[in-house]
């Protein structure tokens, strides 16, 4: 009976240990946290001001002067033609009579006469001067005060027959757009012939 009574006992004991366990105070709430959620937030950056960069400066440019540059012929050395021209004619006693034609290059102009003679002309029929020379002739620079000179005998026959102009065509290129008309007064004209351009007035005197 006795081990009987000792294993019952055993049990009672385990019961009431059980029993004394179950009936404690609850330890069910949670324990505080130590430390809260954490509530500070980080201090916005402070953005340092922009600087705006200095303008770039402009390029510095000279001063005008007021002064001209040097300015280039009014027109570049080329071939005359008649409207670059000055023309004048005048009557020549010499050699039995002939008209000089006297070109000057007009204010601003530089040209060069070509190496013939000029285009002489009577008339509206078109009578024609022939060449008085046999020599080749020589280009002629007009510029300034330069001049260049041309001989017309209007009559080259012994008889009387002729017919009478008051006025000479004169061209410089064959054929030129923009001959020149110069009056002569009353001249008698039958094959009438011409020099090549000359840059003296002596040489240009027609002999036939």
């Amino acid at each position: 009976m006795r081990p009987r009574r000792l294993v019952l006992t055993a049990v009672a004991v385990a019961a009431l240990a059980v029993t004394a366990t179950a009936c404690g105070p609850e330890n069910s709430d949670p324990a505080p946290s130590a430390s809260g959620p954490a509530t500070t937030a980080a201090a916005p950056a402070t953005a340092a001001p922009a600087t705006t960069p200095a303008p770039a400066s402009a390029p510095a440019t000279a001063p005008a002067t007021g002064k001209p540059s040097a300015s280039a012929p009014a027109q570049a050395a080329g071939t005359c033609g008649a409207k670059d021209l000055v023309l004048t004619a005048k009557a020549e006693s010499q050699a039995g009579g002939y008209i000089l034609i006297t070109a000057k290059a007009k204010p601003g102009v530089t040209c060069t006469l070509p190496a013939r003679r000029p285009v002489i002309a009577f008339g509206s029929g078109g009578i024609e001067a022939a060449k008085a020379e046999q020599t080749a002739a020589q280009p002629i620079k007009l510029s300034g005060s330069d001049a260049a000179y041309a001989g017309v005998m209007t009559k080259t026959t012994k008889d009387n027959q002729a017919i009478q102009f008051t006025d000479v065509i004169v061209g410089i290129n064959d054929p030129d757009p923009d001959p020149v008309s110069l009056p002569i007064g009353p001249t008698n004209v039958d094959k009438p012939i011409v020099t090549n351009w000359h840059s003296r007035p002596e040489g240009a005197v027609p002999v036939h």
